[in-house]
């Protein structure tokens, strides 16, 4: 039976994706909801481009794969996921005579502000190296927004590392690889933006792996002040696949002290352990998927 890693995280950091924005105004990327709030968010795509960063920095993924040969920047038709782990998880379209295209294997929410954006703005100039030459400084204005984020991923694990268009099917051991180098970078997540190094690591993660394809979390993670609802997440475990209930594939993991409800998440949800552990027992249900060995690291 194929299998789907999935969870939703929390996260908090400040200011995650501009916009084009106008005149000296750097505008957030930013959303109205039907309660009458503005949300930011970070694309799908920023958060994308800096797990593939990291994927390259801490694990050497290649990134030598592109170019403009045909007029439009796209993957290189000589290269296959043989090649490319970022091709291997997030897919490809290769145009042409004859177009080859591969869905991603992992695919990726926007990361939604759980907190409404107030319209706070800060001032910013460049006097520091305009006084150097005598110059009257530059002004402009930005956007911020520090708040809580959540996203969600999904992986297909029964398709990572398996490419009908080059009839390539990987060992087990290179897919638990890719898997488990993309989790460790997900546990370790940041954003380099305008200066600033935001640390994008998880304070609250839910899911596990199941037998069917769902982000089951997705749209779940709420909050109330510092509270963390837990009352969609319990009936979300509730749902049920081929007879059996999700309850019992799920895991979390809390970094203590993020929320003030924390005794009430304890005793909702199931398995409430630490993000490491989280992360470790992940790695540990895609080894047993791809029949791999794989001990626990011990903290």
């Amino acid at each position: 039976m194929s299998k789907t890693l999935t969870f939703t995280a929390v996260m908090e950091a400040g200011s995650l994706n501009y916009g084009e924005g106008f005149s000296n105004i750097s505008e957030l990327k930013k959303f109205n909801r039907a309660d009458g709030n503005t949300y930011t968010f970070a694309s799908r795509q920023a958060i994308r481009y800096d797990v593939v960063r990291l994927g390259n920095e801490l694990f050497g993924w290649n990134l030598n794969t592109v170019s403009k040969q045909k007029g439009t920047v796209q993957f290189k038709d000589e290269l296959t996921i043989e090649d490319s782990v970022e091709m291997d998880l997030f897919g490809y379209l290769k145009t042409g005579k004859k177009s080859l295209k591969r869905p991603a294997t992992v695919r990726l929410s926007h990361a939604i502000a759980l907190e409404p954006y107030n319209g706070d703005m800060e001032f910013l100039t460049n006097m520091g190296l305009a006084e150097r030459l005598g110059e009257t400084a530059n002004l402009a204005n930005i956007e911020n927004h520090v708040s809580y984020y959540t996203y969600t991923i999904t992986i297909d694990l029964d398709k990572v590392g398996v490419d009908a268009n080059n009839a390539i099917e990987l060992s087990n051991e290179e897919r638990f690889t890719r898997i488990h180098q993309l989790l460790d970078i997900l546990k370790l997540l940041s954003r380099n933006i305008r200066g600033r190094q935001e640390n994008l690591t998880p304070l609250f993660v839910i899911g596990g792996v199941y037998p069917v394809a769902n982000p089951f979390f997705q749209g779940r993670v709420q909050l109330e002040g510092k509270n963390l609802k837990v009352d969609s997440l319990v009936d979300t475990m509730e749902f049920t696949f081929g007879g059996e209930a999700m309850k019992q594939f799920t895991k979390v993991g809390l970094t203590s002290g993020t929320f003030t409800n924390e005794d009430a998440i304890q005793a909702a949800l199931p398995a409430v352990g630490s993000v490491e552990t989280f992360f470790q027992e992940m790695i540990k249900a895609v080894a047993n998927y791809y029949e791999v060995s794989y001990e626990i690291v011990k903290a």
